[in-house]
């Protein structure tokens, strides 16, 4: 029986704050490793040294953390996280243009609103039914960035638990080309996609 108030996309991050507070195993991915795949993926096709960056569901901003480990700084940094555990490790960071919004972007689209070059999405869609997967894709495309860098599991291979969602890249990258111009990155992880739209 639920219990918590949570929505059932936060729910498995909250279960697992309650456990795990700010520490790795709340953001519910399978390894450092494999995050930082996805990390690396994504800088493989977008700049953004010196660049605003909005993060969504950004976590503890561990890719905050990677940017500046391999060079990367951005301009500004905005975070957007709705679980308090990981938000406070984020807000805890101390650096110039740097912010971390506590918010829930599916029901707070306009915090999408940052006037950021660059909208970044690691994660955060993997818990999302296709309505809602959907309506974050449209409600980005409307905040005026140059660029959105997403990933979503692909394939059953790494969907393994039952709040996990998957989709066939055909089938995303067919909405996204009504979006803007689309290039998609298959090759870094069995199971994960990452998709950058230009629009």
């Amino acid at each position: 029986m639920k219990l918590s108030t949570e929505p059932d996309y936060l729910q498995p991050y909250a279960d697992a704050a309650r456990v795990h507070g700010g520490d790795f195993a709340s953001l519910l991915w399978a390894s450092p490793r494999t995050q930082a795949a996805r990390f690396h993926a994504m800088r493989r096709m977008v700049t953004f040294h010196q660049r605003s960056i909005l993060d969504v569901g950004c976590g503890r901003a561990d890719f905050f953390d990677y940017l500046l480990a391999v060079g990367d700084r951005p301009d500004h940094y905005t975070g957007i996280e709705a679980v308090p555990d990981l938000a406070m490790i984020a807000a805890g960071k101390k650096y110039p243009d740097y912010l971390i919004l506590q918010a829930d972007f599916i029901v707070q689209p306009a915090r999408l609103f940052t006037g950021a070059e660059v909208i970044v999405v690691c994660g955060a869609l993997n818990t999302l039914g296709d309505d809602l997967f959907f309506e974050v894709l449209n409600n980005v495309a409307h905040t005026g960035t140059d660029e959105l860098i997403f990933n979503f599991l692909s394939s059953p291979y790494l969907a393994g638990r039952n709040y996990l969602h998957w989709r066939r890249p055909e089938v995303v990258e067919k909405f996204c080309s009504n979006l803007g111009a689309v290039e998609i990155l298959e090759d870094y992880l069995e199971g994960d996609c990452t998709v950058r739209i230009e629009f």
